[in-house]
């Protein structure tokens, strides 16, 4: 009977066990972590080399328009996003010509 009792107990637990609520959720960064810095040293007539040097290499090159680089940064911890970032550059002749989106602050503007 004791095993039984056991048993059932510890089928009980197992299946309460995971519907409990979590206690402990990683913070996931995904995508490339861009800052103020990193954006205040852009500048119009730049090579692709000197962009890819100070923002790393973009999340995305879309193949239809290599000319346009996406980066997209995104902070999540559970169901919880804390940032969500996406800049995009554009480049004519390989020279970067302007960038825009949701920029960590409204200081950087493009130039």
């Amino acid at each position: 009977k004791s095993i039984k009792t056991f048993f059932f107990l510890t089928v009980v637990l197992i299946i309460t066990g995971c519907s409990l609520p979590k206690l402990f959720q990683v913070v996931i960064n995904q995508g490339n972590l861009i800052d103020n810095e990193m954006l205040g040293k852009l500048e119009v007539g730049m090579t692709e080399s000197q962009v890819k040097y100070i923002m790393g290499t973009p999340l995305i090159i879309d193949t239809f328009y290599p000319r346009r680089w996406d980066y997209y940064t995104s902070i999540a911890q559970g169901d919880n996003k804390f940032a969500e970032t996406k800049v995009t550059l554009y480049f004519e002749e390989s020279l970067l010509v302007k960038w825009e989106g949701d920029l960590p602050t409204e200081e950087v503007e493009s130039k």
